[in-house]
């Protein structure tokens, strides 16, 4: 994975400009918290590349795109920032958060579910506690959308597609640094389950680069449902 870049919202011009890049002048929680979603290992599944942070958010911020690619197929796709202010933030409770959009294109009988919304959410929450992990202060939404094509498009059949956006506060550890790495590897817990894919086995890894054995994501849970796989690439 290519390095982080952090961003002043103030346009000091500390940063260079360029994706992967943090500035020596960042902060050594910052710098620590990028260099540990570096070192994440994650599933064979996930392509994962950083992208330009939304500035104005906070003093520093990184971000990442990700997406589930089985095949050629994206069958779910998301971005995930890290946000950073030295001098805390009152709604965060602390002096990181975490950001996050995650999609997925769904069958319409999936998609007319009326607790589709409040099980993705607790896609999320549980993704966090099979790690062990906590996310504070977590707050978000759950959006379903249709679309049917007439006309030139009348073929194509209905579309479906879930969204999830939500923020939280990661506990912060020694040097009031969080585990970003771990939260990283439940996020992309979250958007494999949203893809449909079926839970690694417990410490599996799927091969190079993926996930590694930290966490609990991998239980097999038979209560666990996940989504059928979707028909075909999401659109963009």
């Amino acid at each position: 994975m290519a390095a982080a870049q952090g961003q002043r919202s103030d346009g000091a011009g500390e940063m260079d400009g360029s994706e992967g890049k943090v500035a020596d002048s960042a902060p050594l929680p910052f710098r620590a918290a990028v260099d540990a979603l570096r070192g994440a290992r994650l599933r064979p599944e996930i392509e994962i590349d950083p992208t330009r942070p939304p500035q104005r958010l906070a003093p520093y911020a990184y971000a990442l795109e990700a997406a589930v690619v089985e095949g050629e197929e994206d069958l779910a796709d998301g971005r995930l920032v890290l946000l950073h202010d030295p001098a805390g933030h009152d709604a965060w409770q602390g002096t990181f958060r975490l950001v996050t959009l995650v999609r997925a294109e769904l069958e319409p009988e999936m998609a007319a579910d009326p607790l589709l919304p409040e099980v993705c959410w607790s896609w999320l929450t549980g993704a966090f506690g099979a790690r062990g992990l906590s996310a504070d202060e977590a707050s978000g939404t759950v959006t379903r959308a249709g679309s049917h094509y007439f006309g030139g498009l009348s073929e194509r059949p209905p579309a479906s597609q879930i969204e999830i956006r939500a923020s939280w506060t990661p506990r912060e550890g020694g040097g009031g640094v969080p585990d970003t790495g771990a939260h990283l590897a439940a996020w992309c817990d979250l958007l494999c389950q949203v893809a449909g894919l079926p839970p690694v086995s417990p410490g599996g890894h799927g091969g190079p680069g993926g996930t590694g054995g930290t966490g609990g994501s991998g239980s097999g849970d038979a209560s666990v449902v996940s989504l059928p796989q979707r028909r075909g690439p999401l659109p963009h």
